[in-house]
């Protein structure tokens, strides 16, 4: 299958948990691309990015409870960046739900904007949670990954 995004250690932040999370983000629009590529129609598209929408809001809403919970100091500015994606999510789903399609320049923008998010943004918060006692990797699988399956 070809990819819009091919993970890499660009997109690593180097903690584990977080990093295991853009993966399947990365997944979800590797989902979505191949969807449109093949022509696997428009209800194909609504349901994949609807469940990139879902996800996405459990990624944001788990960085920002260890942003409050770890004390991270550019806690607003990093949410306010989260928001304004949700905002533009949930705006795509209206358009889509009234009948659009998911075109390949809004794949490459919701790419550029992941792929600026964790190399501009998230890697940021990095350090600030190492050196409040997170951990880079974890021995047994994340309660995320047993909950939500790709």
């Amino acid at each position: 299958m070809e990819q819009l995004i091919v993970w890499s250690d660009e997109l690593s932040v180097g903690i584990q948990e977080i990093d295991e999370q853009h993966k399947v983000l990365v997944g979800l629009l590797n989902e979505l691309y191949d969807a449109i590529r093949h022509h696997h129609g428009r209800q194909a598209s609504v349901e994949i990015l609807n469940r990139l929408a879902d996800y996405t809001r459990i990624h944001f809403t788990v960085e920002e409870s260890l942003m409050r919970i770890l004390g991270y100091p550019d806690y607003e500015g990093h949410k306010a960046h989260h928001e304004d994606l949700i905002t533009q999510m949930q705006s795509l789903q209206q358009r889509l739900a009234a009948g659009e399609t998911v075109t390949f320049e809004l794949l490459h923008f919701l790419r550029n904007w992941l792929t600026r998010h964790i190399q501009e943004g998230d890697r940021r918060y990095t350090e600030h949670f190492l050196s409040r006692g997170a951990q880079r990797s974890w021995h047994k699988k994340s309660w995320l990954e047993r909950f939500w399956s790709h």
